[in-house]
């Protein structure tokens, strides 16, 4: 079922999703499943699974010449969510992305996806990998998410890479694309992103899932911004509760989010993590409540396969 679908199902009852990351390569699917299952309770009707390019090193070898030699890999993104919609009997949603991929490695993907019986996918450029300052596309791939959208929505119509083609089929994906209540980090203004935000809807995006972000005033200027502007689709809210000290640091600088002070404060004030840890749920409980009663259709939590802090953010909300 497409994630709209599943939002005019509910019929104004706020519905529980979540993210997981792919195990690193070596892991299995265990992993995965010890981290979807403390939450199955609450009956999250679907479940995203990002997708990570591969990092590379560069290893001098002794004739001065260097190697390129992967490091670090999440593979088996696709295999993932057929495992999660064959267990659990729910919606799995694969990202796919830009950088990494030429147009026909995301034709192929796309095609595996649908032969699977998935109905959703979300569309994102994705980050430079460390070695670049800035993001570099594929040679033969999309530089951005709004010519993603655009070639998702093109198999829908039966639209395929190779115009020789005959007797095509088209797909049935349901888009979804990333939104910033506090702008992209590339953006030069958060108008200007909502202006391609909306390229992105018209060119067959259905619904807009947010970056994380820790103050609701933000969130709710954002939706009230891409309203202003025709944005109609359904706009989901991406939470994350803090559970280090480090993250007051590796927050802002990774994901260019601002932290309310109350919340820093309260951190740098707590005794250790753990106590760390529990603020971070009690602020996103808050968070959360205020957002139903606001009525948002879904909350979407980043678990990063920690679902434990999420479990009792869910229990106080749903």
């Amino acid at each position: 079922m497409k994630v709209t679908e599943h939002i005019e199902n509910a019929k104004g009852k706020p519905l529980f999703s979540f993210e997981i990351l792919p195990p690193l390569k070596g892991q299995n699917i265990q992993s995965i499943f010890d981290s979807i299952d403390p939450l199955m309770e609450f009956k999250p009707p679907f479940i995203d699974v990002t997708y990570h390019r591969e990092e590379y090193e560069y290893k001098e070898l002794p004739n001065g010449l260097l190697e390129k030699r992967v490091v670090k890999k999440r593979p088996g993104t696709v295999g993932i969510c057929s495992a999660i919609q064959n267990k659990y009997q729910l919606d799995a949603i694969p990202h796919i992305l830009c950088g990494g991929f030429t147009k026909e490695d995301t034709e192929n993907f796309l095609i595996d996806l649908d032969f699977l019986g998935i109905q959703n996918v979300v569309a994102l450029r994705g980050d430079a990998v460390k070695r670049e300052i800035y993001f570099k596309p594929e040679k033969e791939g999309n530089h951005y998410a709004t010519e993603l959208v655009t070639q998702i929505e093109n198999l829908n119509k039966g639209i395929y890479l190779d115009d020789h083609l005959q007797n095509t089929s088209a797909t049935n994906f349901c888009i979804g694309v990333a939104g910033y209540p506090e702008k992209h980090m590339e953006a030069p203004s958060l108008d200007s992103d909502i202006y391609f935000l909306k390229q992105k809807i018209k060119n067959g995006a259905s619904y807009i899932v947010t970056q994380m972000f820790f103050d609701n005033k933000k969130f709710f200027d954002f939706v009230a911004k891409c309203r202003k502007e025709g944005i109609t689709v359904p706009i989901i809210p991406g939470l994350k509760p803090i559970s280090t000290k480090k993250q007051l640091n590796q927050i802002p600088h990774r994901f260019k989010v601002d932290l309310p002070d109350d919340l820093i404060m309260a951190v740098v004030k707590a005794r250790d993590n753990d106590a760390v840890r529990q603020i971070g749920i009690e602020w996103c409980t808050q968070q959360s409540k205020e957002l139903v009663a606001a009525g948002i259709p879904v909350l979407h939590y980043y678990s990063m396969g920690k679902p434990d802090n999420i479990k009792a953010i869910a229990k106080e909300v749903f």
